[in-house]
């Protein structure tokens, strides 16, 4: 079976928690200021430094993993310590998938200059990441708990970081323990950039599980 899920109430605080998530959001932000930066090299001495420091105060209490999936307040299920959609973990966008009309999934998303692949646009692997991710909540969304089998990808156009975009899933089939997924990362007014296949395995022992709330 799953791992059963915490409960808010069960975790840190939510103080805590948000406070964590601003803090990952600034270490992003300074993730960006590394990319971006010109200063010169006295101040990089100078900034590494204190975030040498700042990473010894954070390393005198650690956890042995990310946050794990739970339920938060209201029963939402949310994954802070997720590399795509984790609140608190500095390496997600963070992605904020929502169910759409069609029975799919989507999310607004904007990539950071972090994420540079090609000289001024997104690096590919950023962009499956995110569609594995996508595919993943749209087979989830459809019931079936499911980990990627295989992920097929088409890069149509390069992906342009620091713009409006959007990410789409849908399951498209689905037999047995196997379910077809397929979606695409647009610009707002539909242009494909990148469209993604995917094959998702539901693991024996999760068969039965329902991932809808």
């Amino acid at each position: 079976m799953m791992p059963e899920l915490a409960t808010s109430q069960e975790s840190d605080g939510e103080a805590r928690l948000a406070a964590l998530a601003v803090l990952a959001q600034q270490v992003r932000d300074l993730a960006d200021a590394v990319t971006l930066t010109e200063v010169p090299q006295a101040e990089l001495t100078a900034v590494t430094a204190e975030l040498v420091a700042l990473t010894e105060r954070l390393g005198a209490a650690r956890r042995e993993t990310p946050l794990p999936p739970e339920f938060g307040p209201g029963g939402r299920y949310r994954h802070l310590g997720n590399a795509v959609v984790g609140d608190c973990n500095p390496h997600a966008l963070p992605l904020v998938v929502e169910p759409d009309a069609a029975g799919g999934v989507r999310a607004d998303l904007a990539f950071r200059p972090s994420h540079e692949g090609p000289p001024g646009f997104v690096h590919g692997g950023v962009s499956a990441m995110v569609l594995d991710h996508l595919l993943g909540s749209a087979v989830a969304a459809a019931g079936k708990a499911a980990m990627t089998g295989t992920l097929s990808l088409r890069y149509r156009r390069p992906v342009p970081y620091g713009a409006p975009l959007v990410a789409t899933a849908a399951v498209s089939r689905g037999e047995g323990r196997k379910t077809w997924a397929e979606g695409l990362i647009a610009l707002p007014d539909g242009t494909a950039l990148v469209e993604a296949t995917g094959l998702f395995i539901t693991p024996s022992q999760w068969v039965g599980v329902e991932t809808r709330s």
